[in-house]
């Protein structure tokens, strides 16, 4: 049967059809919309609207400017860091930097051990030939090649060695890192990084310990012997993801000098004008402490120190960073008028001493990375990188001093490293001495090709590996201190 629309169905067509319009929501058609750009304000001009968490010490509550140069005004970045000085406290920089306001302590300080480290790269230079001394690290030379040991031991200066001074930041481990020039000592620094603008007037221990890590005088004072470079001596095992290297390497947790258990910082016996060398802008140098400028004070004689007072005939020392007020004990032991005068008062009183033999250095332009797998800590981040993923494009190592970049890596080991038998022997004055073997060095070189080129070279005759130093693990001499007098005094003042 045909289907025909019938008046009603055309009706009820007609009416969905216009519903179906009406809930489509049909429109007319627009362009659509273009976005609205939101430009990004400039910054409002000055320092602080970039760097809001830098905070000043009164002393030093100056306009950013008046140190690091440098265009306040400047909307952007790049414009406000026209002509920025980013370290101004560096040696380089430190004239313009710190020099206005304090000019005796900046040139006192350039010609300081701690600026010129004269006599260790004296001392290094020396054993290796060297005919004349330097006033400065800045003057050792630089060698395109290497043709004698001296050569060599100003690139393992330069490369390797001197990482510990005032013209470098330091190395790259948490606790290594630390300002240059003035900010070495000054700018507090803590995992890498500076906690605080706020120049210290009194540096704690701490920012000693920034460059006296490692098997060095600073490290014993609170105990600490470094482990060995080979793989078994990779302790304390940690879960908890925290640092076992901020120093570099691992250390022993030996006895820490008495001084530091009684709470004594460095500065306590150090003084600024010691470290800075001068005192009282008089141009004197001033003398270095000593056991018995303390400890055999007796009335009449000078205070060796300004934070020592006399009270009731007794030497009171106030520690300086925390005001501890502590008796300082007085010789009384017969011993010491028996020896006082042969023997350094750490040839008893020393508990233990630094005592590396066979230091090892090679320099190499392309090493056997398997082959240094068990040495892979080496106690330089830099040297370490590139043992650990060596680079495509051959190794490299930065000059410490002037920071220009040269082929081959500087690798190090030990014979032996020990701490438990101080080493005692006569010094220049006649005394004995704790001695270390600190020029017990060993270099050798080989080229890209690694042909050897110098091999196993020491320091002649054997003697002189050895040097007199002051251990700082002092503590009582305890029962058996003749054992290290007797077999070591010369045999006409034996008593």
């Amino acid at each position: 049967m045909p289907f025909r629309l019938t008046t009603k169905n055309r009706v009820i067509l007609l009416f969905l059809c216009l519903l179906a319009l009406a809930l489509s929501g049909c429109k007319e058609s627009k362009a659509p919309e273009k976005p609205v750009v939101q430009e990004t304000p400039a910054r409002p001009p000055g320092c602080e609207s970039c760097h809001p968490e830098v905070r000043l010490d009164p002393s030093h509550n100056l306009a950013c400017t008046d140190c690091h140069g440098g265009n306040p005004k400047g909307a952007t970045q790049e414009l406000a860091h026209a002509g920025l000085i980013s370290q101004p406290a560096h040696p380089d920089q430190m004239q313009k930097g710190c020099g206005g306001c304090h000019a005796r302590q900046v040139a006192e300080a350039a010609t300081s051990l701690h600026f010129t480290a004269k006599n260790e790269v004296n001392a290094v230079r020396t054993a290796f030939g060297a005919q004349a001394p330097l006033a400065s690290l800045t003057q050792i030379p630089t060698h395109e090649t290497i043709g004698s040991s001296l050569d060599l031991a100003d690139d393992l200066l330069r490369r390797r060695c001197l990482r510990c001074h005032a013209y470098n930041s330091g190395d790259s481990y948490p606790e290594t890192v630390r300002g240059t020039g003035c900010a070495a000592c000054h700018l507090a620094y803590t995992n890498g990084t500076m906690t605080s603008h706020a120049f210290s007037k009194s540096p704690g221990d701490s920012q000693c310990l920034h460059c006296h890590y490692g098997n060095f005088v600073g490290a014993d004072y609170y105990g600490r012997f470094e482990h060995d470079f080979n793989l078994e001596y990779r302790t304390p095992y940690r879960t908890d993801g925290s640092e076992t290297r901020p120093y570099g390497v691992e250390f022993h947790q030996l006895a820490p000098d008495i001084h530091q258990q009684k709470g004594m910082a460095c500065i306590d016996c150090h003084s600024g004008a010691e470290l800075m060398g001068g005192h009282s802008g008089a141009g004197k140098k001033e003398k270095a402490v000593t056991c018995l400028g303390c400890h055999g004070w007796r009335t009449g004689l000078p205070i060796p120190l300004d934070n020592l007072q006399v009270e009731e005939n007794r030497l009171v020392l106030f520690a300086r960073l925390t005001g501890k007020k502590l008796v300082v004990p007085k010789l009384v032991h017969p011993a010491h008028k028996q020896y006082g005068k042969k023997a350094h008062c750490t040839v008893c009183h020393s508990q233990w001493s630094f005592n590396d033999q066979g230091t090892h250095l090679l320099r190499i332009d392309n090493p056997d990375h398997p082959a240094w797998s068990r040495l892979s800590v080496q106690g330089s981040r830099e040297v370490e990188e590139q043992l650990d993923n060596p680079p495509g494009q051959g190794t490299s190592l930065r000059d410490k001093i002037n920071e220009a970049s040269s082929p081959s890596l500087w690798l190090k080991g030990y014979e032996l490293r020990r701490w438990e038998s101080p080493l005692i022997g006569i010094g220049t004055d006649g005394m004995l001495h704790i001695f270390r073997p600190i020029l017990d060095l060993h270099l050798s070189m080989a080229d890209a090709n690694k042909k050897v080129l110098f091999d196993n070279v020491g320091v002649a005759p054997r003697q002189q590996r050895y040097l007199p130093y002051t251990p700082h693990t002092v503590g009582k001499a305890g029962a058996f201190f003749n054992e290290r007098l007797t077999p070591n005094l010369p045999t006409e003042i034996q008593p």
